[in-house]
């Protein structure tokens, strides 16, 4: 069951905060559940290895998030914590390895990697049914072509595509869509997991002619430029669905001297004054991502067992 909590603006209209935590715990909640099941009926543990490269603390602490999440969920949770002066051939070794481990289930090789390294060649050398990011050309090529029951979806645009279906079910007809970007991490499967359920979806970005006006078109508008605060409060139709994907991190004087806060691509206060549920920053979308990684492991899990894997 998700709970959105309610806020109330100034002007007395009302947003449905989007509560991601809430409905990322449910989702976890699930994975749990399944993996205790396959484990009791067919006495096997979901695998998760996650491979990091080098030293940075950002890094280190999503990577030690997605483990401790894991182990939570009661996955075999292994991590690979390479040097900074890993080769690439090193690093291809290492996956080729995990590929062919029966008892590991999913693979992700957190980015960004050292700059010596090429990170396209890695990613393709997962193996798809592995892939538990969703980033190999195969997992992208089975979204792009409507098959959303044989690969596993990128994580983000799983996590937000659940938020959205939390709202308006999981029928879009009728509802147009707009996604300000266009990347291959989120974007462009976020475009199609949106078609695959119904919706009209324009796919927006930087060369957009009159950005505004297109968003002001959206029932459902979804913003992943990287741009803080970018999307304004006129750029809302009214009643729509806003799903803010952006992490930014800007001056927070009133914090004091020096301090930082994280903002979305959205002018949330603004924007919550028109739109009919929005996803806050921090707690709306992030804490979908490692959820949906979860999901795709033990999903993983139960095909290398030929067994029927749960739906999230």
């Amino acid at each position: 069951m998700f709970v959105y909590t309610w806020t109330v603006s100034l002007e007395e209209s009302v947003a449905l905060v989007i509560d991601g935590k809430q409905a990322a715990a449910s989702v976890v909640a699930a994975v749990t559940e399944a993996a205790g099941k396959l484990e009791a009926e067919a006495g096997i543990k979901p695998g998760l290895a996650v491979v990091i490269v080098g030293n940075d603390p950002a890094s280190h602490a999503y990577v030690n998030s997605k483990s401790k999440m894991a182990k939570q969920c009661g996955f075999n949770s292994i991590q690979h914590s390479l040097p900074e002066e890993t080769t690439q051939e090193e690093l291809e070794k290492l996956v080729a390895e995990l590929n062919a481990d029966p008892a590991i289930h999913g693979i992700l090789v957190q980015l960004p990697l050292p700059k010596h390294l090429n990170a396209e060649p890695v990613i393709l050398s997962i193996s798809p049914e592995k892939d538990v990011d969703g980033l190999h050309v195969v997992n992208a090529g089975k979204i792009a072509t409507g098959d959303l029951s044989t690969g596993l979806i990128s994580c983000t645009p799983a996590g937000a595509m659940l938020l959205v279906k939390q709202i308006h079910g999981d029928d879009l007809s009728g509802l147009n869509a707009v996604v300000i970007g266009r990347s291959n991490l989120f974007g462009k499967p976020m475009g199609l997991l949106l078609l695959a359920a119904n919706a009209t979806v324009t796919m927006a970005h930087s060369r957009t002619k009159d950005l505004a006006a297109v968003c002001r078109n959206a029932d459902i508008l979804v913003a992943a430029v990287g741009r803080a605060q970018m999307v304004k409060r006129d750029w809302v139709k009214p009643g729509a669905t806003v799903i803010d994907v952006g992490i930014n991190r800007v001056d927070a004087p009133e914090k004091d001297e020096g301090k930082t806060r994280l903002v979305g691509d959205v002018a949330y206060a603004e924007a919550a004054e028109v739109a009919g549920a929005i996803t806050p920053v921090p707690g709306g979308v992030g804490p979908m991502t490692i959820a949906m990684l979860m999901a795709n492991t033990v999903i993983a899990a139960h095909r290398a067992a030929g067994k029927t894997p749960p739906k999230f």
